[in-house]
């Protein structure tokens, strides 16, 4: 092989490596700040999602108030009746993150389980275990965070 030909491969490999997957560095399995619940972040076509892969928890203790000792713990609190019987293990609550540069990704939503409502959130991986997630409903300086670990 050439030199030339040697370096075109080295910067088509470098290139692929800086350009082909920059927003992945969310992709993994993350604990949320309480250590309740194992998320798993994803590529979904050019977004990123995320899923509940495992519970700390994931069935109701005996003396639920709901009356559902003993069974696997359920989206209950989504205000669409329909979808209150959901097992929350496998549940997506994030969809439609982008990478905007800079270890930062937005434009998605993110659902929370324990109170039912979807906020639209922005995301920050601060270091390669931390992540800074920020949920609000209008705009973000009325929002919420959180941070997950990996």
């Amino acid at each position: 092989m050439t030199k030339a030909a040697t370096f075109v491969l080295a910067f088509c490999l470098v290139a692929l490596t800086a350009f082909g997957n920059e927003g992945d560095g969310i992709v993994g399995v993350w604990d949320d700040e309480d250590h309740r619940a194992k998320i798993e972040i994803f590529n979904c076509n050019g977004h990123y999602c995320g899923k509940i892969v495992s519970l700390k928890e994931p069935l109701y203790p005996a003396d639920d108030q709901g009356g559902m000792g003993g069974k696997p713990v359920v989206d209950r609190e989504n205000p669409d009746r329909e979808k209150r019987n959901r097992p929350l293990q496998g549940l997506q609550i994030m969809k439609g993150f982008t990478y905007s540069g800079d270890n930062t990704w937005v434009s998605g939503t993110i659902y929370d389980p324990e109170t039912g409502y979807t906020y639209r959130g922005k995301i920050a991986l601060t270091s390669p275990n931390r992540l800074k997630l920020k949920g609000y409903l209008g705009v973000p300086f009325f929002g919420r965070s959180t941070v997950w670990t990996r």
